[in-house]
Parts: C-alpha cells; sequence; structure tokens
C-alpha cells in the first residue's frame, strides 16, 4: 500500500551515501556536497558524516545569504504544524523556507482539526497531497514520526519533548564560528540544569557522534536514565550530580530553562533542587579562559543563569540564536535537493 510504503521515508540514508547531488546533470551548486537525507526527525538517527555535512552547508548559506545561487524550495510550500509557542523557531523557519524560494505556511493546531481531535495520520495523509514539506513543533516524538510515515513529505523535528535536532545543530554551527570548524573534536562541551530534557538527549547523541567529551550536571533525579545510556553505549558521556566537576576546564557551557513548556505546575520544586546548578561567574572560574556560554532562550535571568553572565556571553548567545536560521536552512536545502534527486 501507499501509506505503507511512505512509512519507510523515515529512515536517513547511512553515511556512506554523501554525494554531490545533480540536477539535469548540472551541479546545483558548486563546491556544495549535501548528505542524502529524506527527514530530520532527531540528532539520534543521524550520523557524524551527515552532521558535518550540515554544518558545511550551513556555513556556506550562511555567507551567500541573499545571493544564493540555487533555491531548491521555488515553487513549493512547506507548512509549519506547531502545537507548541514559538519565537526563534517560527521566525527562522519563515525566514528560511521564503529565502530558499519557498512559501511557508503556519498552522496553529489551534487552527486545524488536529486541535479538535483529528489522528495525526489523517492529517498528514490529507497534508502530503497538497504541501511539499513539513516543520513540526510539538510535545510527541511519535507525532512527528506518524506525520513523516503517513504523509510522505520531507518532515523537520522543530522541538518535541524527545528532541530538539535543530538548535543542537545551531549550537554547533556557533562553535565552529567560535573556535574553528571541527574544534569541538578534542573539547569538553557541559550542560546543566536539566539535563534529561530534550537538549540533553540532542547533546548525548551528537557527542555519541562526534566524539566530543560532553559533561552533564544536575541533580539526581535530573540525570539521563539508565537505559538512555545504555542506547548511547560510549564513554565520552559524563554525568554528575557535581556542577563544578562538569564546568573543570570546559571550551562551552551550556543551559537551559528549569522549567519546560507543560512543567509549570513542578516550578517551585525544580527550582529548589536546580539551584546549585546555575551558571554564574563563580563557577566559570573552573571553566577554561576562553569559554564561551551558550543558551537556547528563552532564558530566566537569576534562575538558570545570571544576568551579568548572560550579558557577557550576549554576542555568543545571541549569535546561537541567528543561527538556527542557517542550519535550518541546510536542513530544508538538504531536504528538498534529496527529494528532487
Amino acid at each position: 500500500m501507499r501509506d505503507m510504503r511512505r512509512a519507510q521515508i523515515m529512515r536517513c540514508v547511512k553515511a556512506d551515501s554523501i554525494v554531490s547531488l545533480q540536477k539535469g546533470g548540472e551541479v546545483l551548486s558548486s563546491h556544495v556536497f549535501v548528505t542524502v537525507m529524506n527527514n530530520l526527525l532527531s540528532i539520534e538517527e543521524l550520523n557524524g558524516d551527515q552532521i558535518r555535512e550540515l554544518l558545511a552547508l550551513g556555513h556556506k548559506l550562511k555567507a551567500e545569504r541573499g545571493r544564493h545561487s540555487h533555491c531548491p524550495l521555488t515553487g513549493q510550500t512547506w507548512a509549519l504544524i506547531f502545537s507548541k509557542s514559538s519565537t526563534r523557531t517560527r521566525v527562522s523557519f519563515e525566514v528560511g523556507i521564503a529565502e530558499l524560494g519557498g512559501r511557508p505556511m503556519f498552522l496553529s493546531t489551534r487552527d486545524i482539526q488536529l486541535g479538535r481531535g483529528e489522528p495525526i495520520k489523517d492529517t498528514a495523509r490529507v497534508l502530503g497531497r497538497m504541501i511539499h514539506g513539513a516543520v513540526i513543533r510539538t510535545y510527541a516524538q511519535q507525532d512527528v514520526v506518524d506525520f513523516a510515515a503517513y504523509s510522505g513529505l520531507p518532515t523537520i523535528n522543530a522541538l518535541t519533548d524527545l528532541e530538539h535536532p535543530c538548535q543542537i545543530l545551531a549550537d554547533l554551527l556557533t562553535i565552529e564560528e567560535q573556535f574553528g570548524v571541527g574544534s569541538w573534536r578534542d573539547m569538553k562541551i557541559s550542560f546543566l540544569g536539566d539535563v534529561d530534557n530534550n537538549m540533553g538527549r540532542s547533546w548525548m547523541w551528537a557527542a555519541r557522534h562526534l566524539g566530543f567529551t560532553l559533561a552533564l550536571a544536575g541533580p539526581e533525579q535530573a540525570l539521563p536514565k539508565p537505559e538512555t545510556l545504555a542506547a548511547l553505549d560510549c564513554s565520552n558521556i559524563i554525568c554528575t550530580t557535581d556542577a563544578a566537576e562538569a564546568v573543570r576546564d570546559c571550551a562551552v557551557v551550556n543551559t537551559d530553562t528549569w522549567i519546560s513548556m507543560g512543567q509549570e505546575a513542578e516550578k517551585g520544586t525544580k527550582e529548589k533542587a536546580f539551584f546549585p546548578y546555575q551558571v554564574n561567574a563563580e563557577l566559570l572560574q573552573l571553566a577554561r579562559p576562553d569559554h564561551v556560554v551558550m543558551h537556547c532562550l528563552p532564558a530566566y535571568r537569576g534562575y538558570e543563569i545570571t544576568d551579568d553572565v548572560l550579558e557577557a556571553n550576549a554576542p555568543v548567545i545571541f549569535r546561537e540564536a541567528e543561527n538556527r536560521l542557517h542550519a535550518q536552512k541546510a536542513v530544508l536545502y538538504t531536504l528538498a535537493t534529496t527529494r528532487q534527486a
């Protein structure tokens, strides 16, 4: 059946399928080599070569902004299906789709039948016959997986409770701009706070694929589950309840809000448990002298990060936010070019 056959598209092509994609015998853009990829559902499903190729393309598209020689989304409509509110994700995807020649269509679940109980597979099969790709920001990872399977469309996970792959690509792009291409290879990167959240899990899979040392620090109840670590099966991820251990000799110190969307009822309990993992000037004395602090935003000053630390690192943090645009354009370019090929 057509829908069952389409279910196979959620699988990314393996690392050895990095190719120079062509259209009509002409290379789409000189010196652009893009990995073959049907969807971006998670960092887990990528591999090191795919991540490196996406970063290289992100740098190129950023340098060539406003003068792209090829716009692979020309004539296409991409839907942004959001169950969660957003600033950076919505704006960066709408701008990125437009800059690559496409038309973004924003669909809040309050405005479509998903918000009234229509199954995701039914919405997917309808949109699969009308649009060219989808960007989904929601709660359940399975919704993104099911949409890709039933729609047959290139599908991007713009955030779920499980992973935040676009943010990690933007963060790695920012690290390369700050320290050099591939600089993360011999680097210690830390993530403090609620480290078993979507950002923490995406960072763990990035460390698994790229080999850098990742130190995660948070209260015992917020550390990665044993089954998560077993699935990663690598020795370069450190989990600790000691913030100082995680930050010592670190080049990049990451944090995120302690209260993710949907967890507002846990605010009082979480804040008390997480304050020892606040990123502040005293803690950062243990990091490398040339360290930077990163935050995926929005930031709650005085909680996960102090105001003075955020302001001291504002050039990097807001470049990190800008790089959502360029990293996501690399993903859009790759998905559209794969489909055309």
